[in-house]
């Protein structure tokens, strides 16, 4: 019997029992469905944190860290062991010096007070090179990075940056109240406040503050006020998450010359002191970025810098540890969709045994005329195949649907996830695998009907014992 035969046979065999066709594909259609999107909520994931590895450097970066300097708000890795010694101007020297190394980025982090009207915010700054702030992929929809080496300080601010606000005298902020603070960070001139001790202090002593923002009750003992505007802003809303979005950045040398102005004679926050109680001689920062040349160089460099006395980390180390974790969650999740198609093949060898109890007279005749064995065995099989086949291709239809509803109650959610972009992602493989797989199930699920059919002996089939 020719291909075309089967095929026509096998669609006129499925469309004559409609319901029972109609609820078999359908348990395929649930169970591919099931598997497509948990598997497709794993590589959501998965791509939220391949994403995040390429806003802070990608796989060709190697971040650095020494004994403790400044505040550290940014994961490196496995930073257990602190290094030995501090990260000074002398060390980045050394490690420009580094075989395979094309490029070093210095990093402090500190924390600021940013005052407007009647809010304040504990704001996390990054300060960094102009190569460093480019090295973390910072997406402006307005503005630009700030100029290097001023005298005075401009921003990058985050999209997030206003949660970090709060009202003084509720102590309310956005999450609490649900409305944006009264200011716009793109126009409005802030207040930044470096020396947060004296600050504090001066208000358990003063215990309130006034009114005004210019002569609010600061003496020449409290913290000084510095005027700030912003150079730019980072893409999205205030509920997008991401993970630049709760800092602001300023430039490096720009931050140094006020710090050392301000603390003249004293230790800067975060800054290391002698043994004796004096502020360090060098200026020491938080970590420091390393480019490399090619990602085969990468571990070279890591033990260069390791020897050298440091810590240091790679995003490469952190993807395969977050992958690990990632494939146990992808696998946990396909199985718990397993059970959906796994109840799907069992109805469809049903579905299949009840062909071959009704058709036990078609097939006497089919072997009578001579039809072959292995064309009654095709047959069933690809009878079996087609409910495979429709269910895995609805299925995948079904997939997308419920995919697009969820990274739209994901985006309605905000920032309270923690993850960014989509968190159910199905990339075209996986729909080929799907369908693929819902083929399988349905002719393994139907060899042993296609197999008892094929052993029907003619005269009885046609008796229809």
């Amino acid at each position: 019997m020719r291909p075309m035969d089967l095929l026509r046979i096998s669609v006129t065999n499925l469309r004559r029992r409609k319901l029972r066709t109609f609820l078999t594909v359908l348990g395929v259609v649930i169970g591919t469905a099931s598997i497509v999107t948990m598997i497709s909520l794993g590589l959501g994931l998965q791509q939220s944190m391949l994403d995040e590895v390429e806003a802070s450097g990608g796989l060709t970066s190697v971040n650095v860290t020494g004994k403790s300097a400044g505040e550290t708000y940014i994961y490196y890795g496995n930073t257990e062991e602190e290094g030995e010694k501090y990260l000074t101007d002398d060390t980045l020297e050394k490690l420009k010096a580094l075989e395979h190394v094309i490029g070093v980025a210095p990093l402090y982090e500190i924390t600021g007070i940013f005052k407007k009207g009647n809010y304040e915010g504990y704001i996390p700054i990054i300060a960094s090179t102009r190569e460093g702030l480019e090295a973390r992929k910072l997406t402006l929809k307005d503005g630009e990075l700030p100029e290097v080496g001023q005298s005075r300080l401009d921003f990058v601010y985050g999209n997030t940056l206003l949660t970090n606000f709060y009202e003084r005298g509720t102590d309310k902020g956005y999450y609490e109240t649900g409305t944006v603070p009264n200011i716009d960070l793109g126009k409005d001139t802030l207040f930044l406040i470096l020396d947060t001790d004296s600050y504090w202090a001066s208000q358990d002593n003063s215990g309130s503050e006034g009114s005004s923002e210019e002569g609010d009750g600061f003496n020449q003992k409290q913290a000084k006020k510095y005027p700030v505007k912003s150079s730019g802003l980072l893409e999205g809303e205030i509920d997008d998450y991401s993970i630049n979005g709760y800092y602001a950045y300023c430039d490096l040398e720009s931050l140094k010359k006020v710090l050392k102005k301000e603390f003249t004679g004293k230790k800067i926050p975060g800054q290391p002191e002698t043994k004796s109680g004096k502020p360090y001689k060098d200026f020491c920062y938080s970590s420091a970025t390393l480019e490399v040349d090619d990602i085969d160089n990468v571990e070279a460099v890591v033990a260069a810098v390791r020897e050298l006395g440091y810590n240091a980390s790679t995003n490469q180390e952190y993807l395969e540890s977050m992958q690990k974790q990632f494939f146990i969650i992808q696998a946990v999740l396909g199985g718990i969709g397993a059970v959906s198609l796994f109840v799907a093949a069992i109805g469809i060898a049903n579905t299949m045994m009840m062909a071959i109890y009704e058709r036990t007279k078609e097939i006497g005749v089919m072997k009578v005329l001579g039809c072959s064995l292995k064309s009654i065995h095709r047959m069933f099989l690809l009878e079996a195949a087609g409910i495979g086949f429709f269910g895995g291709f609805i299925g995948c239809v079904l997939s997308f649907i419920l995919s697009a509803a969820i990274n739209m109650l994901a985006a309605n959610g905000g920032a309270s996830m923690g993850i960014s972009g989509n968190i159910s992602y199905i990339p075209p493989w996986l729909v080929l695998l799907a369908m693929a797989f819902s083929m399988v199930v349905g002719v393994v699920a139907g060899i042993l009907p296609a197999s008892r059919g094929m052993k029907l002996s003619p005269l009885a089939a046609i008796r229809g014992e």
